[in-house]
């Protein structure tokens, strides 16, 4: 293997922003034999029979716990702190540091998450908001320019986008919550890895090369991504000393080290000198809070399928598509279960689908923001008297001409205006159940591919604000999701954690930006409401509708399903749709794992 050392004062060769993309993203144009590497780093057998497991389209097996998240290098950490008696939270931290050096592009220490726990001592689900916050100097109008709102890429390369760090936080209070091993313990993995170096992955080399051009406009990252002005290359070892040492402290002195010290000054220097300079100080870092919320849980079939409330807007939309769908066929007096299982009835149930994904997001862009800020009718939302109500306007057999938001029962004064944010995708999960009966699902990110391309530390820093709505007002009314100060942008993650008489079923979620919604409904149709194997579902392909244009993912049939919905009145598109589904299934003869054939992450147990 090469050695590309990580030297900060590296020669590097720095291009100049170029033109925003088009809202596809390089997630999706990451070819799917990049995605399973069979030459990843693990040096555990059974790790490795994972990845054959996977490979050949079946599920990991295990008695006692399991792991499935979204790199080889990181399951193993986890699933090393699992084996020696750890809970779900000592693999999570574990797990979570090494997926900040080998999987930047999608999460770090300078992203946020939420956390979906079950803790079966007490037999309840408790969710954990680490989501990033906006500097106290920020207005609504942060994202204009004369009144307009600036582009996309305009917005996300430099300081601007970035707000405070959720990650170190939530790892920390998950800890202290629900951990048994020593916190500084949980580190060693990660930080020896970025000492010793990582091979690079052929998905990060991939996303590195079509992202260049914005990586190269920092000099950190440039040195870091582009050494000597050219991409790093699958198979390179990449070191990384900057992110040990982030690291280190945070084992030394908890996440007191990353809000109120050097690398706290660090990163709002960086962010303050960056090419776009953003506003976020040492006071907005020393301020930041986990913040523990409601769970947000609906009723679907037999079973409770409980999430993030907002500021995420994942729990609320996929239990509003999944009670809207079996709203429709109750009414019709028809299962489910056979309704998904007869060929025939495939483009009815199709068109229903995208009938009420577009439901769900007309609901969403009306209501959902960060419930600190703004009143949020969540438990209207998913009342089954209201789901009932809005699917009887569905339909099976065309598209619907228009869809707008539903009335749900509200105990709050309302007057704020919708707003279709389309998030581009790249994030991170990991699923875990622990031989305690603990379940965990993580959902983290740095928002776009690499954030805001701003490298401090090691690690690169979010661009979570471009989350916000870009624009302040519509028609006169305040836009839900406008940025405010100190106020947490809308999420569509979605970690979800399904139980069945009180207990753990089913632990996913997902990445992929706004689609994350539409991924993890259908995960749980398929394999609750349909009955599919674990990974078969992970594999399967998929349908989603948010705005209105109806995405089909290419595939032997996709051409041929869009051109059938397309007869029915939808605007159609066939796509890549690069999920990363990471599941555990708990059944009566053990545990299952997925991992989602499109990413290189896998499942492993024992």
């Amino acid at each position: 293997m090469k050695l590309r050392s990580f030297l900060f004062a590296a020669t590097l060769l720095c291009g100049p922003l170029v033109a925003p993309l088009q809202a596809q993203q390089a997630a999706d144009a990451i070819p799917p034999e990049m995605t399973t590497d069979l030459s990843a780093p693990v040096t555990d057998p059974g790790l490795r029979a994972s990845q054959l497991l996977k490979s050949a389209g079946r599920p990991a097996k295990a008695g006692q716990w399991m792991i499935s998240a979204a790199h080889p290098m990181a399951v193993q950490a986890g699933a090393d702190v699992l084996r020696e008696g750890g809970s779900a939270a000592d693999a999570m931290v574990a797990a979570q540091a090494m997926l900040g050096l080998v999987e930047p592009q999608s999460s770090g220490l300078g992203g946020g998450g939420f956390l979906v726990f079950y803790d079966a001592e007490l037999g309840e689900v408790f969710t954990l908001d680490g989501r990033e916050t906006a500097p106290l100097d920020a207005t609504p109008t942060l994202f204009q320019v004369d009144g307009a709102p600036m582009g996309f890429f305009d917005a996300v390369v430099g300081g601007l986008s970035v707000g405070v760090p959720g990650t170190p936080a939530l790892m920390e209070a998950t800890h202290e919550r629900w951990g048994r091993k020593p916190w500084a313990r949980l580190f060693t993995p990660a930080i020896r890895a970025a000492q010793d170096g990582f091979p690079v992955s052929a998905r990060l080399a991939a996303m590195v090369g079509v992202d260049r051009d914005r990586l190269a406009v920092h000099p950190v990252t440039a040195a870091y991504f582009l050494p000597l002005g050219e991409p790093v290359q699958a198979g390179d070892l990449l070191q990384n000393p900057a992110y040990a040492t982030s690291l280190e402290a945070l084992a030394e002195s908890g996440s007191a080290a990353f809000y109120d010290g050097q690398v706290a000054t660090a990163i709002v220097s960086a962010v303050q000198g960056a090419a776009q300079p953003g506003m976020l100080s040492e006071w907005d870092m020393r301020n930041y809070t986990v913040k523990e919320r409601d769970p947000a849980c609906s009723v679907f079939l037999s079973f409770e399928v409980c999430g993030m409330g907002p500021p995420s807007s994942g729990a609320v939309a996929v239990g509003q598509i999944l009670g809207l769908t079996e709203a429709f066929y109750a009414e019709l007096d028809q299962p489910l279960a056979e309704v998904l299982r007869t060929p025939g009835k495939r483009d009815d149930f199709l068109t229903l689908w995208g009938n009420v994904g577009r439901m769900a997001f007309a609901d969403r862009g009306r209501y959902l923001a960060d419930s600190d800020y703004v009143p949020v009718p969540v438990r209207g939302l998913l009342d089954p008297a209201y789901l009932a109500q809005r699917a009887a306007l569905a339909s099976d057999m065309s598209a619907m001409a228009e869809v707008v938001p539903g009335q749900p029962q509200f105990d709050h004064a309302l007057n704020w205006a919708d707003h279709e944010g389309r998030a581009l995708p790249s994030t991170t999960h990991i699923s875990i159940v622990d031989s305690y009966g603990n379940a965990l699902s993580l959902t983290s990110s740095v928002e776009n591919a690499f954030g805001s391309r701003v490298m401090v530390g090691g690690f690169l820093l979010n661009n979570q604000l471009t989350d916000f709505s870009f624009r302040s007002h519509r028609d006169g009314v305040p836009i839900a999701n406008r940025v405010e100060p100190g106020k947490r942008p809308r999420s569509s993650m979605s970690p979800t954690i399904v139980l069945q008489d009180g207990k753990p079923v089913l632990v996913v979620g997902s990445p992929g930006g706004s689609r994350i919604i539409g991924y993890v409904a259908e995960y749980i149709l398929r394999v609750l409401g349909e009955g599919q194997g674990v990974q078969q579902a992970a594999a399967a392909p998929h349908a989603v509708n948010r705005f209105g244009t109806y995405d089909f993912e290419v595939g032997p049939q996709g051409d041929t399903i869009a051109q059938a919905l397309a007869e029915r009145g939808f605007e159609t598109r066939v796509t890549g749709m690069n999920s990363g589904l990471h599941a555990v299934m708990v059944t009566p003869e053990g545990l299952l794992g997925a991992a989602d054939p499109r990413r290189e992450g896998i499942a492993y147990g024992e």
